[in-house]
């Protein structure tokens, strides 16, 4: 940052002279009484330097925000201006001596402003010239800074601060008077080159090199030094990329400059002219400056872990440009290992399916979310599987988590005392239900098992084999706003701000379905048990480790600590923990779920895989198999996997290897292609781990207290 200071505090009041002077000078060139121009001029020069130097004082150029795993291990790089700041020791003697022949060859010995160039410049204006040129490093590292960093959001201002102007020059030259008193020469040098563009979005030398050659500012060669010294007057024209031919000639034009300064024997220039351009290929090579720059298994998680920054209070320019280290929750191993156990269940480009796995972990003081993957990736290609939606923390699968939403309705059952886990539960073929807040008007809906099942079938029995009568009758028994205000306690709060096609709300649309929120639009509809809205995958994983917390609900938490640009510790709001169910309603539930994997929906699949842990889960399958769902967790791993149709035309998802879209007749279902993922990467998780038993149930909620 400049050392501007002591800008009002007199100093550099003797060269200021000079440049009155100078004004004046060029005002008489217009025709104008010339100390009168000189005097307005200064007084309009002093007034704009004073109103600017306070916001160069206090604006750090940008850098760039590094992501990393919870062991410190980067993950993605997010910035607005790549930018690897290097300090006047860290810059090689070859790039000082390049920069200063080319731009400023008496740097060391003027005063911030080249009064005789400024001359020639005046000369040249008053005979319908440009005021172009003329500018010392000092002048132009003040140009850049205001440019790159004070002015960098605001087009206007850069505008004026690149205009040709009289006003703009004396303005920029009584900054670099002052800046010279304040700051050493080889601090004013260092600081320009960490804050000159370089073209695109790659500023300051160190960025530079690395960006065009792989290595460092202390390292670059005589030839590399001298082509980037010659871009810096015109980026775009001297990229050399786009334009080698002119970016060669611009290089050795910067050699001869070193020669005539001084700073490179003249034996060597020839030798340095031949040599090659020597860029790394495709490139400038630089981080894609996005969580789309993240490893497979990592981008949804890092653009999950930057808008939960972003809700906490951060805005997105800061954390492109303040230098942060955000060091998340992201565990590599179980990251990886999920990763691999989706690809294999789904391919990353197979036509039309989506396969997301979300891992959290319980505890009663944070739920600290561990993993986020998909077998699609976070990208802009479709051809290559990729993605731009979070498909894992958004309500983005649309058709729903399909009965592992009778979670909800088996919590409110035993929170209110409609039922208790032994309870039998009126369970016929099919039935018709109404709401029992409907008005008269409000037509019954009529609801078929897929099969044929016990009546009456016992609540733990239900959560085993998911009948859905069963389920819509209690639901209806126990009332749409009580399952509803569970739902949001478990965990689906932002799912049930979404409406029912997993977005923001739509006042201007006329139908509930858009303009509603879910929390509203199915306050009458009994169809929400059978999990048929969409639903962020992430969510649900959470809504696991809320049971498996005692029943207490924790944000979904992916930072582990933000530090600024200086090492300081960075605090992060976050939503207290909240018991949201008694710890006795959450053991009972996580009881009741402990069948499925023996005896229940998912029990086959759990055979084939040589699953014997115990475990809680809950399958889910949508009407014509376009979703399917497996909601659980094991030994401190709270886990969602669901399988859906992502594609424009969605379809019956089918099982096999792999899976696919077709018509396939009854489809796939969650226990036989959602869960295999979970019993893939929870068995090479938790081998030689010992097996963790679930809480039994506690006998207030083993029966009906209403």
């Amino acid at each position: 940052m400049p050392n501007l200071d002591s800008v009002n505090r007199g100093r550099g009041v003797v060269p200021f002279v000079g440049l009155c002077v100078l004004a004046g000078i060029l005002v008489a060139g217009t025709a104008a009484p010339a100390a009168i121009g000189a005097g307005l001029l200064s007084n309009q020069v002093s007034d704009s330097v004073d109103a600017i130097s306070a916001q160069l004082a206090a604006a750090d150029p940008p850098l760039t925000t590094t992501v990393t795993d919870r062991d410190g291990t980067p993950i993605a790089t997010l910035y607005a201006q790549y930018r690897l700041p290097v300090t006047p020791a860290g810059i090689a003697t070859t790039m000082k001596a390049a920069i200063i022949g080319i731009e400023d060859r008496r740097f060391y010995t003027e005063g911030g402003v080249d009064l005789q160039g400024m001359l020639r410049a005046a000369v040249n204006d008053s005979a319908g010239g440009s005021l172009q040129g003329a500018s010392t490093i000092t002048q132009q590292y003040v140009k850049n800074y205001l440019v790159n960093v004070v002015d960098r959001n605001n087009p206007i201002a850069q505008q004026e601060d690149r205009e040709d102007s009289l006003a703009r020059k004396l303005r920029e030259a009584k900054m670099a008077v002052q800046l010279n008193d304040t700051t050493s020469k080889d601090d004013i040098l260092a600081n320009y080159l960490n804050v000159v563009e370089f073209s695109g979005t790659v500023y300051g030398v160190g960025a530079a090199a690395k960006a065009y050659f792989g290595t460092t500012a202390d390292k670059l060669t005589v030839p590399q030094a001298a082509l980037l010294a010659g871009m810096v007057n015109n980026p775009s024209v001297y990229n050399p990329y786009t334009h080698p031919d002119k970016a060669l000639q611009r290089r050795n034009l910067v050699i001869d400059a070193m020669v005539t300064n001084g700073s490179l024997p003249a034996s060597y220039a020839a030798t340095a002219k031949a040599a090659p351009l020597g860029l790394l290929p495709n490139g400038p090579v630089t981080p894609s400056g996005t969580c789309m720059g993240a490893a497979p298994d990592a981008g949804f998680f890092c653009a999950y872990a930057e808008s939960y920054l972003v809700h906490a209070g951060f805005t997105a320019d800061q954390l492109a440009t303040g230098g942060y280290t955000v060091k998340t929750t992201l565990d590599p191993r179980v990251s990886q290992v999920t990763k691999d156990a989706v690809d294999a269940n789904v391919p990353t480009t197979q036509d039309g399916v989506a396969n997301t796995f979300a891992v959290v972990q319980p505890g009663s003081g944070g739920h600290q979310v561990l993993a986020m993957v998909a077998n699609r990736n976070y990208g802009t290609d479709p051809a290559q599987g990729e993605t731009s939606t979070d498909i894992v923390a958004d309500a983005s699968n649309e058709f729903g988590a399909g009965s592992s939403f009778k979670i909800f309705t088996s919590a409110a059952a035993l929170v209110t005392g409609k039922a208790g886990l032994e309870t039998p539960l009126p369970n016929p073929d099919s039935q018709c239900f109404t709401p029992p807040d409907a008005d008269a008007h409000t037509a019954c809906y009529t609801v078929h098992n897929d099969g044929h099942y016990a009546d009456p079938i016992t609540l733990a029995d239900g959560l085993a084999t998911s009948p859905n009568v069963a389920f819509v009758g209690l639901e209806s028994q126990v009332g749409m706003p009580a399952v509803l205000d569970m739902a949001y306690k478990l965990g689906l709060r932002n799912t049930l701000a979404t409406n029912d096609a997993g977005a923001a709300p739509n006042p201007a649309s006329s139908n509930p379905q858009y303009n509603e929120p879910q929390s509203k639009y199915f306050r009458n509809l009994l169809s929400f048990t059978l999990g048929n809205s969409p639903v962020s995958p992430l969510e649900m994983a959470n809504v696991s480790a809320t049971l498996m917390s005692g029943g207490v609900w924790c944000p979904p938490n992916p930072i582990l600590s933000v530090t600024d640009r200086n090492g300081n510790a960075v605090p992060v709001q976050q939503q207290a923990c909240e018991q949201v169910i008694p710890a006795g309603v959450a053991n009972t539930l996580e009881a009741g779920l402990s069948k499925d994997t023996t005896d229940g929906t998912s029990a086959q699949a759990a055979h084939a895989a040589g699953w014997t842990r115990p475990d809680i889960g809950k399958t889910g399958t949508t009407q014509q198999s376009e979703s399917v769902a497996f909601v659980g967790g094991v030994d401190g791993y709270a886990v969602s996997s669901m399988v859906f149709a992502d594609g424009p035309r969605p379809r019956e998802i089918c099982p096999g290897t792999p899976v696919h879209l077709g018509d396939c007749g009854h489809g796939a279902f969650g226990g036989t292609v959602a869960a295999p993922p979970y019993f893939h990467a929870m068995s090479e998780l938790l081998a030689g781990v010992p097996d963790q038993a679930i809480p039994g149930p506690d006998p207030a909620y083993l029966t009906a207290r209403t």
